[in-house]
């Protein structure tokens, strides 16, 4: 029998059984790899070294700036003194341990359910009224025709992402303020000013509408990429079937945006108990604490004006746990809805 003949018959063979011929000069070619046929870790390694060395600068920052300090919530435990010693990690190990007596603290703290209560207020409103807004921006915006038209639209919307929380509440402060444009408006009308600014009854859609002013453009971005990906053919066929265009944006666009939206939601979710540091901290003064207190600005309170580094910090452990609690319920009804999520099943 000729050598091409034995050749075929073993390929006919290999074909058979529905097994890949390994060349007879790789007969280490299965070793490599495991019984489920995939590549073993060390020739994965070699294969994506050169990504993995791309990404060890931003994995080495993760670690020392966001896991690194979560070593610091044993102070959470412990009557906090910094003053022990100019070394922090000294300093947490002299100091005395109080068990869950700063638990018990913040629980039996008013002050404390008064932050949550804002807390939970101001992201109820911001899902409500925020997040459906950089989605409406969006479809308005990719439903215009004219290029240039669009890419002003989209720069305007954007520009505001980049001021600063300072110059954001100036600009309101000098629209709706006691001596902004509005009150002097209705002053010279005949009527009484209006003081936003310093209301607190009217806090919580106040620091709405600066969020909505100042990030819409961001999320703008977003949901024009996600439209950008969805094939005009699908529209097309659409239009043809007599879909108008309410019908195609409800059965096409918004399945295409299906996906980020859920995504964006379980984000958001799981930041549900940062609600804007910086934004609320800065016009806290005007309005008062019981209505401009979160969970953020009670941490800093208590923690850098008062000292209380331990009761601080167990109100920031109480807040970590809940939120990562949030993100692992959004990401399951996310799973339950057909969507990946933040991670897969």
């Amino acid at each position: 029998m000729s050598h091409s003949t034995v050749s075929r018959s073993r390929a006919e063979a290999d074909d058979r059984a529905g097994r890949t011929p390994v060349a007879s000069g790789d007969a280490t070619g299965t070793r490599k790899k495991g019984r489920t046929g995939k590549l073993s870790l060390r020739l994965r390694f070699r294969r994506d070294r050169v990504l993995l060395l791309m990404t060890l600068p931003a994995v080495l920052l993760i670690l020392v700036f966001n896991y690194l300090p979560i070593l610091g919530n044993i102070v959470a435990f412990q009557d906090y003194d910094p003053y022990v010693s100019t070394n922090g990690i000294v300093a947490m190990l002299h100091s005395p341990w109080v068990g869950f007596d700063n638990f018990q603290r913040i629980f039996a703290d008013s002050a404390f359910w008064n932050a949550v209560q804002n807390t939970l207020v101001l992201f109820v409103l911001q899902i409500l009224l925020f997040f459906p807004v950089p989605i409406l921006l969006a479809l308005l915006i990719n439903s215009v025709v004219r290029p240039r038209v669009r890419a002003v639209a989209q720069a305007v919307l954007y520009l505001p992402h980049f001021f600063s929380w300072v110059l954001v509440i100036a600009v309101f402060q000098q629209l709706f303020g006691g001596a902004g444009v509005l009150s002097q408006l209705l002053r010279r009308h005949g009527y009484n000013g209006l003081d936003i600014m310093t209301n607190p009854s009217t806090f919580k859609f106040l620091v709405t509408a600066e969020g909505v002013w100042k990030d819409a453009g961001w999320g703008i971005i977003i949901f024009l990429a996600a439209l950008a990906s969805v094939s005009p053919d699908l529209y097309e066929a659409a239009a043809m079937d007599g879909a108008g265009r309410w019908r195609r944006m409800w059965h096409v666009t918004l399945p295409a945006l299906r996906p980020v939206i859920a995504l964006l939601l379980v984000l958001r979710v799981g930041d549900a108990l940062t609600v804007g540091f910086e934004q609320i901290l800065l016009q806290r003064d005007a309005v008062g604490p019981g209505a401009a207190e979160v969970l953020d600005t009670f941490v800093w309170w208590n923690g850098v004006r008062n000292q209380d580094f331990g009761y601080a910090a167990a109100a920031g452990l109480i807040k970590g746990v809940v939120s990562l609690g949030l993100v692992l319920a959004a990401n399951k009804v996310a799973h339950l809805m057909g969507e990946q999520g933040v991670y897969k099943k």
